[in-house]
């Protein structure tokens, strides 16, 4: 009898003592908009103004294809009813031809955009990821918070913590 009543006093305070501990326990959460940060990050920035002035030149060719089809559709309207069947059907074709051709150049125009712009976007969002990783080391976060949060108050957002770490 005695040992089962020691074997209650010691569960008893054994509860006592975890359920006092873990009721005094405050966690430190907080919540990140990626999406925010990732707008408003320097390095998005600069890899957009990068890709832009990579692509550039590219898409300025595009665009004096384009109108250098215009023209020639415009010439044959025009001079339609004054040539030949031949030439005619010589320029017709040449419009067919030069239009599938761009068509096929902006196709892989937009698929080596869509890469490029992929690939700076995974390496953006490798440092967006260890720079809340430090944002939540740094002060002392035990749980961030991200995808999924459907409110955050202001007290646990800590996006513009992150945001001024990548501006460092």
């Amino acid at each position: 009898m005695k040992i089962l009543f020691n074997l209650f006093l010691t569960c008893t305070f054994t509860f006592l003592l975890v359920f006092g501990v873990s009721a005094e326990e405050t966690y430190k959460i907080g919540a990140v908009n990626a999406i925010r940060v990732l707008e408003k990050s320097p390095q998005a920035d600069v890899a957009r103004k990068m890709i832009e002035n990579e692509f550039s030149p590219r898409d300025k060719e595009l665009i004096a294809e384009q109108k250098s089809i215009k023209d020639l559709e415009d010439k044959f309207k025009k001079d339609r009813a004054i040539m030949s069947e031949q030439e005619s059907t010589k320029l017709e074709r040449e419009i067919i031809s030069k239009k599938r051709d761009l068509k096929r150049k902006q196709d892989e125009f937009r698929e080596d955009l869509n890469y490029r712009r992929n690939e700076e976007m995974v390496k953006i969002q490798k440092q967006i990821i260890q720079s809340i990783q430090q944002v939540a080391k740094d002060n002392n976060y035990d749980l961030v918070l991200s995808e999924g949060v459907l409110y955050a108050s202001p007290k646990v957002d800590m996006s513009g913590l992150v945001i001024e770490y990548l501006k460092k």
